[in-house]
């Protein structure tokens, strides 16, 4: 948890600021760089052991329940911003080189043409994914986390505020490759999207147990991969559904192309899902007349 690993203490840099002098309902965006310096950080103090502050199990619960009680309160109010707007939201979670970039760059390409498309990128250092999504044409804003291993519902909420995000639409939050905190962190995403590439173990449902737990659905990626790791998919699905009964499974390779077909589908559901959902319920409306 992030009062462990002190990466709540770190303030977050959001950049891809699209320029003003461009109407917000614009495709494209131009985007200032990062820069080349890096922000200076305190220097750190260290304190005797025998001064160390008292962290007991007690304090830490509390710290942590305070963090997530902030971040769920600001997770509602994207996610009512999200639900009126009828914006489909995933969120990508994997451990890092799982092939999200990829994917989304993929998905980007087959479905530019038919829905407006926004991303939300979230790295420790670099733009390098972003430009990657910038070079497919939709907007885009990287969220630099600096010593942090997860995107917030705060930082999400910063980064909206720059996006042209259109009703009806999709946007893609990839998350900071790590499968700890995010689980824990509710950013007001429709659905949570865990990628598990076959050059890691299948066991990794057993070891990251929360993660699969929160996911709405499974992605095994790289497939492609398959002939040439030792990597059971079946496995991996039993692993996975002993966590989580029933969460949805899709074998893909985002670099070929094998299971697209399946994903895009699934997304397709998924925003018709959304749309429904974000209409008010008048069945039990009781009309005055004057």
């Amino acid at each position: 948890m992030c009062t462990t690993c002190g990466c709540s203490t770190h303030k977050a840099r959001i950049f891809g600021v699209p320029d003003t002098s461009h109407r917000r309902t614009e495709t494209r965006l131009n985007y200032r760089p990062i820069p080349s310096q890096p922000v200076q950080e305190p220097e750190a103090i260290t304190l005797p052991a025998t001064h160390a502050p008292d962290m007991n199990a007690k304090r830490i619960l509390r710290i942590e329940r305070d963090i997530l009680t902030l971040n769920d309160a600001q997770a509602r109010q994207n996610r009512d911003i999200f639900s009126k707007q009828r914006i489909l939201v995933l969120n990508l979670l994997s451990s890092p080189g799982s092939g999200k970039t990829t994917l989304l760059v993929k998905t980007i390409e087959m479905l530019r043409n038919e829905l407006s498309i926004a991303v939300i990128e979230g790295d420790q250092q670099t733009d390098r994914d972003a430009a990657r999504i910038r070079a497919t044409g939709v907007p885009v804003i990287q969220i630099n986390t600096g010593k942090g291993c997860h995107l917030d519902a705060h930082m999400v909420n910063r980064a909206i505020e720059q996006l042209p995000l259109q009703d009806g639409g999709l946007l893609f939050i990839e998350n900071v490759g790590n499968l700890v905190c995010p689980a824990s962190f509710d950013l007001g995403e429709t659905h949570k999207v865990v990628l598990l590439s076959v050059t890691e173990g299948e066991d990794k449902p057993l070891k990251y147990p929360d993660m699969f737990h929160v996911a709405d659905l499974l992605l095994l990626n790289k497939c492609d991969l398959l002939p040439y790791v030792d990597f059971n998919t079946n496995q991996a699905a039993q692993y996975a559904h002993r966590i989580h009964p029933g969460l949805p499974v899709i074998s893909l390779s985002a670099t070929l192309g094998d299971g697209m077909a399946t994903w895009l589908h699934w997304i397709e559901t998924s925003l018709q899902a959304a749309a429904v959902e974000s209409v008010p319920d008048t069945s039990n409306t009781v009309l005055q007349l004057g």
